[in-house]
């Protein structure tokens, strides 16, 4: 994992008094001042109340108020064999090097696969979708699994509705939207993708499904979750079009691409320098305004 951007002490720890005021009056905050709450997750929610904050962001705390006990029911329902299997398979692979992660039916894998489980019984005709997995587990690292469990609902019906059902319609047409957004940001890397007839799903799938956990280094994740719980999806199409832009974005990047292979792999490959949280936040910022065209 990377190293985080060093916040003075003195600085998150003001942070974090401001973070505990807003926490402690929430519904006053989000009537009057969404704006200023809006500012403090771009500048990073600090460590010690990030899965606080992201519950309440999330809505995932008013859904776990409202639903008491459901978790609970759901955790000792037997399941169905199908989803279950997938689901086994797949624990292993989520951050492995991370020390929750680390050990086979250790706690982490068993509650990861408590919260996967559970999701597909309270969404039967969704099931269990592989990309579920490395968000269910970030939000593990910051919650334990009943609160992880409201914030994956909140993710999959509220900010991302129709990602992880079977025919992928809502990410196709997310990356249709991303590459006709990406023609106003650089024209350059549209007309290279254009040319090579590159579909946006090839480069796109994993970035927003995945909501960057499984691309980005842990630091900018984290930077780019707090804006995301807090903005909704216009921050992941923000960050696609920064890594596009500079991926892709000049005549001496894209004569190094010649053909769709050398693309797609300098897009699966990308320069740390541009997945750095102070370079997403600041050009995120600047490509913002197309994308709040199509998301306000």
């Amino acid at each position: 994992l990377h190293r985080l951007e060093e916040v003075p002490l003195e600085v998150l720890r003001q942070r974090e008094s401001k973070w505990l005021d807003m926490l402690n009056n929430w519904d006053k905050w989000m009537a009057k001042k969404h704006k200023k709450i809006r500012l403090r997750c771009q500048k990073g929610i600090p460590p010690s109340l990030r899965g606080r904050a992201w519950q309440y962001l999330s809505g995932g705390k008013v859904k776990l108020q409202q639903n008491p006990g459901k978790f609970d029911e759901l955790d000792m329902s037997p399941g169905d064999p199908k989803w279950l299997d997938v689901i086994e398979r797949d624990l292993h692979r989520q951050f492995p090097f991370h020390e929750m992660f680390v050990s086979r039916g250790g706690h982490g894998q068993q509650d990861l696969f408590r919260v996967l489980k559970a999701y597909t019984l309270y969404r039967p005709e969704e099931g269990y979708c592989q990309a579920q997995a490395p968000i269910a587990a970030v939000l593990l690292m910051h919650m334990p699994a009943e609160q992880a469990f409201w914030c994956l609902v909140q993710i999959c019906e509220k900010y991302l509705p129709g990602y992880y059902s079977e025919k992928l319609e809502a990410i196709q047409l997310d990356g249709e939207i991303l590459f006709s957004l990406l023609q106003k940001v650089s024209p350059v890397a549209h007309k290279h993708l254009s040319r090579q007839k590159i579909d946006p799903l090839l480069y796109m799938t994993e970035w927003f499904m995945c909501a960057f956990s499984r691309t980005l280094p842990w630091s900018s994740v984290l930077r780019v979750w707090d804006m995301f719980f807090c903005e909704g999806v216009k921050i992941i199409f923000r960050v696609g079009l920064v890594l596009l832009k500079h991926a892709l974005g000049s005549p001496e990047k894209v004569k190094a691409c010649q053909g769709q292979y050398e693309t797609i792999e300098r897009l699966r490959s990308l320069s740390p320098k541009i997945m750095q949280e102070a370079f997403l936040v600041q050009e995120g910022q600047l490509d913002g305004t197309c994308v709040a065209s199509f998301y306000t």
